[in-house]
């Protein structure tokens, strides 16, 4: 490390140690963050990946640059039985981390002083490795991630991410203003954050950065959060990057990507009035335009991303499978059918079962909005059908069963239903839900 870096590693220290992030309350339980419980699920990626279903209990899960420790509560909570290592460069967050997952029982976790760069010296190998708003912080983001592959087991998956340079362009504007005005020499504080305040609170309304980095934010009353102002104006070693920066990073730790962590929110398709009616040039062009590509153009149309959230894992260890969309007719019949973990919760039990008995329909969106444009909902007899697997996973041919049993009669001729109507309508809903990863499918 250079003595500039070294410099500007100490700055960022004392920024977090003055002020350890994030400043989620002790007492903040992320049962109930469905989203945030879904993404730090390892059975999530490792199924988008190899399309296969695995168990956390023996994991070991590495939370690099934990901080106070939220999400390390939050990957112990989505992993029932797996080990929790959080690192982090700040003494006084590693301090609240600790207490925080004692607080709520986690007792196989440990928290070590240390950074990323020095990763490979604790001489242990992750299944998982959680690198959450640290990345771009590093002075070189492909060291970082060597850093944490060497730590990588074979088959294991990183998730980090990085700030987007298009999206946050305004707000480094904002930290430039401050660098100039020399609010950034040494490690901000209270004088520093009022002083930040006073400045956009002086500037006229018309003003363009103020238009773009302040006004939203007054009127969500974010400013008045010290850490608000410290993370968006006050940043140090804050940096932007993009789609093209994350794949050239990749090559160099010689790391394979594997989907971005919100991928339904990165579908370039979503961005057109009509899916199935683009352009002949876009129509041609796009399904030979790779993964990489394609992020590109959706970040270039529409940067609304702050972070380019991502998996990745060592080269060649995705599987060979066969895509749902490419399944026979006797692949489905074999098939069986299995809850995302994230959704077998009480809460959303009982009201599924309420749905079921008054005849409502039942709104998955509630629990996992985040993985779909639009809300996906249930009629009550679907839901019925499905019920069982809050138990235990089901074959097809045991839901086809179900379904036969609940609706024996096509509603509208009043003929019994066929083997093949059932089993073809069971394949359009399980496809539909698959898409989303509400429901997981594997071949006997």
């Amino acid at each position: 490390m250079n003595e500039q870096s070294a410099e500007l590693f100490e700055k960022i220290r004392q920024q977090f140690d003055s002020a350890p992030y994030p400043s989620t309350p002790l007492e903040q339980n992320p049962q109930d963050a469905h989203n945030l419980l879904y993404a730090h699920n390892l059975v999530t990626s490792q199924y988008l990946r190899n399309q296969t279903l695995i168990s956390t209990d023996g994991k070991v899960i590495l939370d690099a640059g934990c901080g106070t420790g939220f999400k390390s509560l939050v990957l112990a909570s989505a992993n029932p039985g797996a080990k929790i290592v959080g690192i982090d460069l700040s003494k006084e967050a590693v301090d609240l981390a600790k207490q925080r997952l004692q607080f709520y029982g986690f007792e196989n976790a440990e928290f070590v002083v240390t950074s990323i760069e020095a990763l490979p010296s604790l001489g242990m190998e992750f299944d998982y490795i959680n690198c959450d708003e640290v990345l771009y912080l590093l002075p070189d983001i492909a060291s970082g991630l060597q850093a944490m592959k060497a730590a990588l087991k074979p088959n294991g998956i990183i998730r980090a991410n990085l700030h987007s340079a298009t999206q946050r362009v305004d707000f480094f504007r904002a930290q430039q203003v401050f660098k100039l005005m020399g609010l950034m020499d040494s490690n901000p504080e209270e004088m520093e954050i009022e002083i930040a305040r006073e400045t956009f609170g002086a500037l006229a309304d018309w003003v363009n950065l103020k238009n773009k980095v302040w006004q939203d934010a007054a009127q969500r009353k974010a400013v008045e959060s010290k850490e608000w102002v410290l993370m968006n104006y006050l940043f140090q070693g804050d940096k932007g990057y993009t789609i093209a920066d994350l794949f050239a990073a990749l090559r160099s730790a010689d790391l394979e990507f594997i989907s971005m962590v919100n991928w339904r929110d990165w579908e370039i398709l979503d961005l057109f009035k009509d899916a199935d009616d683009l352009p002949i040039f876009w129509a041609m062009s796009l399904p030979n335009v790779s993964m990489e590509q394609r992020l590109q153009l959706f970040e270039l149309l529409h940067p609304i991303s702050r972070l380019l959230d991502f998996w990745c894992g060592h080269p060649d260890q995705t599987k060979a499978f066969t895509p749902i969309a490419d399944w026979s007719e006797d692949d489905w019949k074999t098939a069986k059918v299995r809850l995302h973990p994230q959704l077998k919760n009480l809460k959303l039990h009982e009201e599924l079962v309420q749905s079921i008995e008054t005849h409502q329909p039942f709104s998955l969106g509630g629990y996992l909005l985040g993985q779909a444009n639009t809300s996906v909902t249930l009629e009550s007899t679907v839901a019925a059908t499905l019920l069982p697997l809050w138990d235990e996973p089901q074959s097809v041919a045991a839901l086809m069963e179900r379904s036969r049993q609940i609706q024996p009669l096509n509603p509208v001729t009043l003929e019994p239903r066929t083997t093949a109507a059932i089993l073809n309508d069971l394949i359009v809903l399980l496809t539909r839900l698959e898409v989303f990863l509400y429901v997981l499918l594997e071949l006997e």
